[in-house]
């Protein structure tokens, strides 16, 4: 395969999943800026395993897992854990759809658990079996259906109160 062909094959894919991918970081993190941090993370690391991905057909899967894994990595950097002094003062940035019932479930998603909230979006948002989501995570089927239920739930309760 030629450079030149790689790239555009690349680029058509990026083309045509960017912005479903960036949606996947957003619920994975529940912030656009670092949405696009992630992705582009992602994107990087998906661009030099591309060959080797794009003949077996799983650049879909290998980006999602990248995100959740760098996601995880990013959560446990130190300055992830310092808080802002100033809360309230930087407005943030509002989403490009102002759709209640979207802004509803994704508050209630962040308030989900850190382990119970990649289940749902692997599960429920994106249809992932519990074998796939378990291989994804690097947990047990059996942990991906007790965290899927027990988020279930509290998204129902959440959402029911609201």
């Amino acid at each position: 395969m030629s450079r030149a062909s790689r790239d555009e094959e690349f680029s058509d894919f990026v083309a045509a999943r960017q912005t479903h991918l960036r949606r996947i970081a957003y619920a994975l993190c529940g912030d656009w800026h670092r949405a696009d941090d992630l992705l582009q993370t992602a994107l990087v690391k998906l661009y030099v395993a591309w060959p080797r991905l794009h003949r077996d057909g799983r650049e879909e899967a290998y980006v999602r897992q990248i995100l959740v894994q760098a996601n995880i990595d990013e959560s446990r950097r130190p300055w992830r854990r310092e808080r802002p002094g100033l809360d309230g003062l930087d407005p943030s940035a509002r989403d490009p759809l102002p759709v209640e019932e979207r802004s509803a479930l994704f508050d209630a998603l962040q308030s989900l658990p850190l382990a119970q909230r990649r289940v749902v979006v692997l599960r429920h948002w994106l249809g992932l079996s519990v074998e796939e989501t378990a291989r994804e995570l690097g947990i047990a089927p059996g942990t991906v259906k007790s965290h899927s239920s027990r988020a279930v739930e509290r998204l129902q309760a959440v959402l029911t109160a609201r």
